[in-house]
């Protein structure tokens, strides 16, 4: 006889490394339907028997046997067509009755073992509980709104099952990110449900510890390259979009985040559609990331900064621009990007004024825009920008580092693309290992084993 643990919806491995984390033990059977997602799940968990199979369609009676006792089974069906994500757009029917897939398995199993998987733990969006018929557009109806889930629920509890759901938001449990998810514990084993203690809190308040901030798992040794001078030039929405984060996250703000040599502060921003120009969507790097999908829309902005010695230095906005030349930067390019954006007023503003002050438009009449940080006045020389990394926002989701993202077990390289895309898609780790741990800690084994990184960037390989 032995005790099971499954993963229907395995994607690149997140809930699956995180019952590993949890319990010591790689799962034993794992199911998606894409295949570059099964072969980055299959390099990081090799002990695992793997299905490239429509949750709709896989037979697993090959892999279990009459005596088999599935103790643990973790289901995260896609959450795009339940999102509000997707807008107004129509859904597709097919992605939206993927959860019966798992009720399907919990048939399939019970047919050849006698008995239900114990412990079933779901993960979506909290959407999913809006889950109701469509129309004949295909779009969601809004007076039957929770219909479709609520069947669902009691379909899992016409097997036998006690249900209990909750949404969570990751950064409560030390994961960097403020992912929030709907998840629903099913259990058949008497035992009761469990949802884990929360460990952390915004603020660091009531006992708990503060959130983990995004800044921690952020390369600072590349800031990319600065947004002039680029051979191609930057989109005018991207140009806005930094724009409004240095109003907002510096110049704006009486604490922004310093990069550790104090000669830059840096911010997020996210590459998502603004409802009007001035909107700002990005972060300060002193808090957890927002949500991560399966796109890359995130932004390092790193603003170079010099302390301001001088007096008089701002000007009229129909008077030709200055260049301050103590130090080497592209002070004359900063003042005519912000002034781009954020004009002039008729009587200007004076150096001494928070922008806070500024009325009708938000707009300012400086040059070279003067702000203070902990009682030094600053100018911005230069402003540098890339996007976020794989292995950044693989860390940010909160997957061990030597989870391994970037090459298959042929050696063959993972592109970017798909590295983002499986992050983007995956569990927070964090929250399958507090949950199974909360809810299994009788099926601990050990601690988990670390991959073996090899580094081969030089002449000489190193293995960690």
């Amino acid at each position: 006889m032995s005790d099971l643990i499954i993963d229907c919806f395995a994607g690149g491995g997140g809930a699956s490394v995180g019952i590993e984390m949890a319990l010591g033990r790689q799962v034993d059977i794992a199911i998606n339907h894409d295949p570059l997602a099964i072969k980055m799940h299959e390099m990081n968990h090799p002990d695992t028997f793997h299905y490239t199979e429509d949750i709709m369609k896989v037979s697993i009676r090959d892999r279990i046997k009459q005596d088999d006792v599935v103790k643990l089974m973790w289901a995260s069906p896609d959450c795009t067509q339940h999102s509000r994500a997707k807008g107004g757009k129509p859904v597709e029917k097919g992605l939206r009755i993927l959860p019966y897939g798992v009720r399907r398995l919990c048939v399939q199993i019970l047919h050849v073992t006698g008995k239900l998987p114990e412990v079933i733990i779901m993960e979506n969006v909290a959407e999913i509980q809006d889950w109701g018929p469509l129309d004949e557009d295909n779009k969601p109806i809004k007076s039957r709104k929770g219909e479709d889930y609520k069947k669902f629920i009691s379909s899992m509890k016409s097997l036998g099952y006690e249900v209990d759901c909750k949404e969570l938001i990751a950064a409560d449990y030390g994961v960097p990110t403020t992912r929030k998810r709907w998840f629903a514990v099913f259990r058949c084993d008497g035992k009761p449900i469990v949802f884990p203690e929360q460990t952390h809190n915004r603020y660091g308040t009531a006992g708990l510890k503060k959130w983990l901030p995004v800044s921690d798992y952020i390369d600072f040794s590349d800031l990319g390259k600065s947004i002039f001078d680029r051979k191609k030039p930057l989109a005018e929405k991207t140009q806005q979009r930094i724009a409004n984060g240095i109003k907002k996250f510096i110049i704006n703000n009486e604490n922004p985040f310093m990069v550790t040599n104090e000669q830059a502060t840096s911010f997020l921003i996210q590459y998502h559609s603004e409802s009007k120009s001035s909107d700002v969507r990005g972060q300060n790097l002193g808090e957890p990331i927002q949500t991560i999908d399966t796109s890359n829309r995130y932004g390092l902005v790193t603003a170079f900064i010099t302390k301001f010695y001088k007096t008089g230095i701002g000007q009229g906005c129909d008077e030709p621009l200055h260049t301050i030349t103590t130090s080497a930067g592209h002070f004359g390019l900063v003042s005519a990007f912000l002034i781009k954006y954020y004009g002039c007023e008729q009587d200007g503003q004076n150096v001494d004024m928070p922008l806070g002050t500024i009325v009708t438009k938000d707009r300012f009449g400086l040059v070279n825009v003067v702000f203070d940080i902990a009682g030094e006045k600053y100018i911005i020389k230069d402003i540098f920008l890339r996007m976020l990394k794989s292995e950044e926002s693989k860390l940010a989701q909160g997957f061990p580092k030597d989870y391994i993202i970037d090459h298959y077990k042929d050696w063959s390289s993972v592109p970017v693309q798909e590295q983002t895309k499986r992050i983007g898609n995956s569990v927070c780790p964090g929250m399958a290992k507090a949950l199974v741990g909360a809810n299994t800690p009788y099926l601990k084994v050990g601690n988990r084993k670390k991959n073996l990184v090899i580094d081969n960037s030089s002449n000489q390989l190193r293995f960690a």
